[in-house]
């Protein structure tokens, strides 16, 4: 009697023990469920607003490359002018670079950073002014010794105007106070694929384009004034581009990244069941052997 007493004893303790234990099991996935569920959503709304940005990008793209054809038509008959644009000394060369603001987009701003330190005009040019743009950048940059000046980037589409409205503002502050500059732009375009590309001088890559046309291009203004407005108009509009193709890249990374978090959480869910199933298949086995030893007990 006294054994068949500690037996039942062990019995319910190993069952108190696989009770805790599948309680501990359940608890652990419900919070996997409820983070499983938020990061979804997450993922969800990156993906709309990948949809959205694809609207205002083809727009954009469809500009720049009407500038870029004016401006090629342009200078294949007044090639002079951005050779006189050009002859000014440069006092300053300026490194925008544009990072990603939010983060759960992997090495997006890693990537950045790593192929901006292994350009050969940051390591031989010494006047140089960096202006990052993204909070997950600026948090990378942050104690780097070099100046730089940081601006919030865009989290979503709407934010683009604004942020856009600040990167000019640098610019024209940075050039009433050093002069003539030269301006290149490191990004992730809409493929996901690092750009490293020259605004200021503008057109360079246009420089030997050949005519399109007979006959050149009627002027209202001198073409120096010609070249000089559609240089500001380039560049706004450029920089507009640049920033919808770095929040798409930025978005679609995240919808990415987000998804596999997602899967490997239905994973863990998944053995977390099963574990579950387990421990509550062993406490049924407890229970009965629980029961058996009991009856046994009341016959002796």
């Amino acid at each position: 009697m006294v054994e068949a007493g500690r037996q039942l004893l062990k019995l319910h303790e190993r069952r108190s023990t696989i009770v805790s234990r599948r309680r501990d099991i359940e608890k652990q996935r419900r919070s996997l469920e409820e983070i499983r569920n938020i990061m979804n959503s997450m993922k969800n709304l990156s993906y709309m607003e990948t949809r959205k940005i694809s609207a205002f990008l083809d727009v954009q793209h469809s500009i720049v490359k009407h500038i870029e054809t004016v401006a090629a038509d342009f200078l294949s008959y007044y090639p002079e002018t951005l050779t006189e644009s050009t002859q000014a000394p440069v006092d300053l060369d300026i490194y925008l670079l544009i990072g990603a603001e939010r983060g759960f987009c992997g090495d997006f701003n890693h990537a950045l950073l790593r192929h901006f330190e292994s350009l050969p005009l940051m390591q031989n040019s010494e006047k140089q002014q960096l202006i990052a743009v993204g909070h997950k950048l600026q948090t990378l940059m942050q104690n780097d010794e070099r100046p730089i000046i940081f601006i919030d980037g865009a989290s979503v589409v709407e934010e683009v105007d604004k942020v856009l409205n600040r990167v000019v503002s640098q610019l024209v502050s940075i050039q009433q106070q050093s002069g003539p500059l030269s301006l290149y732009v490191l990004y992730h375009n809409d493929e996901h694929q690092l750009i490293n590309q020259q605004l200021l001088p503008p057109f360079q890559s246009l420089a030997h384009h050949q005519p399109q046309e007979t006959l050149a291009p009627v002027l209202n203004l001198k073409p120096e004034n010609f070249l000089l407005d559609l240089s500001y108009q380039y560049l706004f509009v450029v920089l507009y581009e640049i920033l919808f193709a770095s929040l798409m890249a930025e978005s679609r990374q995240r919808v990415s990244h987000l998804e596999g978090a997602v899967q490997h959480m239905d994973k863990q869910s998944e053995e977390l069941h099963r574990q579950g199933n387990i421990l509550r298949q062993e406490e049924i086995i407890e229970e009965i052997e629980i029961i058996l030893l009991s009856e046994a007990g009341l016959q002796q």
